[in-house]
């Protein structure tokens, strides 16, 4: 664990994840942005130490089923951390709403009910340029999130 701020008591997690057994859940939809994160994050992954078999990789259709998913992998006490990878971009009708609401909701409930880190990489965008846009670069954040994270839980408990 390292300090943040030399003045203030505040610590942050460490970015080796030479120790850590991560799970990773992208959907399907919008299939050419999420590959390109899970290519990115994976990427991420390896380049902070975490073996190809201490990965496990797992695609379901869409953003909505991304947090069943989670609590599976969460309820097997297997991983360290966890990312969902997603992407929901609006359209003309309020299902945008409903889609990133919930499975936003639902990351962030599995997350708190199993005390595990889970990277929410589900973009919410408006049209498929910012996608893109932000697609690499969130896969990267993603991954960097779920070993700060599990590392930091570790010193903490």
């Amino acid at each position: 664990m390292k300090v943040a701020n030399q003045g203030s008591p505040s610590f942050e997690g460490a970015l080796d994840g030479s120790e850590l057994s991560i799970g990773v859940v992208q959907a399907r939809f919008n299939d050419a942005i999420t590959s390109a994160m899970a290519s990115a994050c994976l990427a991420e992954l390896a380049h902070m130490g975490i073996e190809a078999d201490a990965i496990q990789h797992i695609t379901v259709p869409g953003a909505l089923e991304i947090p069943l998913a989670l609590q599976a992998m969460a309820d097997s006490d297997a991983f360290d951390a966890l990312i969902a990878i997603g992407c929901v971009i609006r359209g003309e009708t309020y299902h945008f709403e409903l889609v990133a609401n919930e499975s936003g909701a639902g990351v962030t409930r599995v997350s708190l009910d199993h005390g595990l880190p889970i990277a929410n990489a589900i973009l919410t965008v408006e049209d498929e340029a910012q996608a893109w846009a932000r697609a690499e670069p969130k896969g990267r954040d993603a991954a960097r999130v779920a070993v700060e994270m599990a590392n930091l839980l570790e010193d903490i408990e």
